[in-house]
């Protein structure tokens, strides 16, 4: 049997610190807006739009096509130029189709190309960029 070993999908990337975050939701879910916030708190763009996600041995990756590297869509006013990185190491998925309905969620993962990443649900909360951020740059406690 083959694994899938790369393949371009409709998400966003931003890398914090060395960590890369995945950001999967419809059109029109704010993945662009949430990337724009993410990127106003430190984070550098990996991809808006369509990110290629490949394996290097057992890590899962992240990079924009080279058509739209440096670009982001900003709805209302266009396309702009952004400071990027080529790719990273996906740490976790953010999926905006979904929202959080627990106050302390259990762990949950998403399998990317064969691979367990951890996988947050959409937050309602006007901080939930700034939570984001603390995620990939501290992780999260364990053993509470």
């Amino acid at each position: 049997m083959l694994t899938e070993t790369a393949k371009t999908i409709h998400a966003n990337c931003v890398s914090v610190d060395g960590k890369g975050l995945l950001i999967l939701g419809a059109s029109g879910a704010g993945k662009s807006s949430l990337t724009f916030e993410l990127i106003a708190l430190g984070a550098m763009l990996v991809s808006d739009d369509r990110t290629r996600l490949y394996m290097d041995g057992a890590e899962l990756h992240a990079q924009a096509p080279a058509s739209i590297r440096g670009m982001i869509e900003a709805r209302g006013i266009g396309i702009l130029s952004a400071p990027s990185i080529p790719n990273e190491l996906v740490s976790a998925v953010v999926d905006l189709d979904r929202v959080e309905k627990h106050r302390l969620p259990s762990p949950r993962s998403v399998s990317v190309l064969g691979q367990p990443i951890p996988c947050l649900y959409k937050v309602q909360n006007p901080s939930f960029s700034s939570m984001l951020l603390h995620y990939l740059r501290y992780g999260m406690q364990s053993g509470v």
